[in-house]
């Protein structure tokens, strides 16, 4: 199936300019954000602990941080309506490790009164384990990234690899700044879900460059821009058709499938669109910009093809038990 059936090739270099300095603009902003506003880390990365309270009706919160405020356990706890007017979370800094008794039957006690209510979920995180955790997380997206680094690297050239992995940075980077700008908590799950920008991102990326590389290798042009506008218009349909089915589950996990997801999915919204974006307008300027020759290229493949007729030459005259 095929949305556009081009008959020129679409001139995205030529506009490669302004998309560089829109994504520069971007991520400055985004570095921006994170050093002066910061993540929210939720319990996963920094520790604490986490009630869920359904009642049957409108939660009564006013009433609930008057109860609450009488047990010294719940000192400093926050009480944030949790994706429908009748579920509450109460979030407490301190993981309450030291309790001899459920948190959850202390909660119950507490809000005795308040109506009629059940306690979904207790998460208890220590404080050790959520900097693990963080750490821990840290190093996944590191060791990602150097392993697509090297992985692009032996299947192209270094300089897809160098340009790949400038459009993955790009992408998570905005993606962060995305979630620091609107305050998500950051948990597993929006780890996660920047883990899935990274595949999802390299995808695009490898498509485009698969269709450049045939490019350059069946065309003599040795215009490089020529090349990627051609080989990009190629991928377009696939590449439209692809965001445009992914973007509709992602709206669908956002805005109907409850609080509990809200912060994966909106990383999955941010980072596919951006994805998409760096896959045409970041990924391929790098590698035009890294100077990538494609009359070497061709003299390269040029050896590597008489090599690989001499070995066969060779191979031949040994089974025919010719020195």
């Amino acid at each position: 199936m095929e949305l556009f059936k081009a008959t020129r090739s679409i001139p995205f270099m030529g506009k490669s300019h302004i998309a560089i300095v829109i994504s520069v603009l971007l991520v400055l902003g985004s570095y921006a954000l994170l050093f002066t506003k910061g993540l929210n880390y939720g319990i996963d990365f920094a520790g604490g602990t986490i009630v869920q309270v359904k009642y049957e009706g409108v939660a009564p919160i006013d009433v609930m941080r008057q109860k609450l405020a009488d047990n010294p356990v719940f000192a400093g706890s926050s009480i944030n309506e949790f994706g429908s007017p009748d579920e509450v979370v109460i979030r407490l800094k301190n993981s309450s490790e030291s309790m001899t008794r459920d948190l959850g039957d202390v909660t119950r006690e507490q809000l005795a009164g308040t109506g009629t209510f059940e306690i979904r979920r207790v998460d208890i995180v220590g404080a050790k384990v959520g900097s693990e955790l963080r750490e821990k997380g840290i190093m996944a997206m590191a060791l990602a990234i150097i392993g697509i680094l090297v992985y692009v690297a032996f299947r192209f050239e270094w300089r897809f690899a160098v340009a790949s992995v400038f459009a993955l940075v790009h992408d998570v980077s905005i993606a962060l700044g995305a979630i620091s700008l609107v305050g998500l908590d950051v948990n597993l799950d929006v780890l996660a879900a920047l883990l899935t920008i990274l595949g999802y991102s390299l995808n695009d990326t490898i498509i485009v460059f698969d269709r450049i590389r045939e490019g350059i290798t069946d065309n003599k042009k040795a215009d490089l821009a020529e090349i990627i506008d051609e080989s990009i218009t190629k991928t377009l349909s696939r590449t439209t058709l692809t965001s445009l089915t992914t973007l509709l589950v992602v709206v669908v996990l956002f805005f109907f499938g409850g609080e509990i997801i809200h912060a994966f999915a909106f990383t999955l919204l941010v980072g596919i669109g951006v994805g998409t974006y760096s896959s045409i307008f970041v990924a391929s300027p790098i590698l035009k910009w890294f100077g990538f020759d494609v009359k070497r290229y061709h003299a390269k493949l040029s050896e590597k093809a008489a090599r690989e007729a001499e070995k066969e030459r060779l191979r031949a005259q040994f089974e025919q038990g010719v020195v």
